[in-house]
């Protein structure tokens, strides 16, 4: 049985803060996408670009490590932090989980 993640997802923008059900194997990413949260993904989710840059504040312990290529497209991210992460790579695993998440803002098209 595929058990469902809460993602919490808050904003920097002054936006209230959104709460979305994701399934296993979901990225945050496609989280996002499914319900209308505008986040970009220049690359389309592939780990190519860093637009999809967020910050994972809680439950990030839970998501799969961050590979190399990933931590290579946070260096250049805007303002990359500890808790940086790609949105398109942070995929739910088969856990009841609350993952709480940052976006920051989107108006820039970053690499």
């Amino acid at each position: 049985m595929l058990l469902p993640s809460t993602i919490i997802f808050q904003f920097q923008d002054g936006q209230p803060a959104q709460t979305h059900v994701g399934a296993s194997g979901e990225s945050v990413l496609d989280v996002a996408l499914n319900n209308g949260i505008q986040l970009q993904h220049n690359c389309g989710g592939v780990c190519g670009c860093s637009t999809c840059h967020v910050y994972i504040d809680r439950g990030g312990n839970e998501l799969p490590e961050i590979s190399d290529k990933e931590e290579d497209f946070i260096d250049r991210a805007i303002n990359p932090r500890i808790n940086s992460r790609l949105a398109c790579q942070c995929v739910l695993p088969n856990a009841s989980l609350e993952v709480v998440v940052t976006l920051p803002p989107q108006h820039f098209l970053g690499h």
